[in-house]
């Protein structure tokens, strides 16, 4: 599918500093809402928002936090691009909290590192 076809999806760009996680977190919860997102699958995706917006910057390639989201009927899924060699699976080890574990894979339902790719997918139930 393409981007052209995916009517709720956006691609975020925002260079490395303090405009990430606030420009990325409003646009998760925009298409949250297209999804048709329960409450507490909206904390959810919120917190998956966060920690991307805290680790992307250091596995970046480009100076930029770049992140296609789509939202579908049944959930919504992130695609953090342009990562540097490594800088997917970098990016889910970054995630790793003491005493918690990794945010990403407890929250998101579906979690897979392609090439330069860190990819999440929450579904809504």
């Amino acid at each position: 599918m393409s981007e052209a076809s995916l009517p709720n999806g956006a691609v975020v760009r925002v260079a490395h500093g303090p405009l990430v996680a606030p420009v990325l977190t409003r646009v998760v919860g925009m298409l949250a809402a297209r999804a048709q997102c329960p409450v507490d699958r909206l904390d959810d995706a919120l917190l998956v928002a966060d920690a991307i917006a805290a680790h992307a910057p250091r596995r970046s390639a480009n100076g930029h936090v770049t992140v296609h989201l789509n939202a579908a009927e049944d959930g919504l899924e992130l695609r953090v691009l342009d990562l540097e060699d490594g800088g997917g699976e970098g990016l889910l080890a970054d995630a790793a909290l003491p005493g918690v574990g990794n945010v990403l894979e407890r929250i998101a339902d579906d979690v897979e590192v392609d090439g330069d790719q860190l990819v999440l997918r929450l579904t809504f139930g």
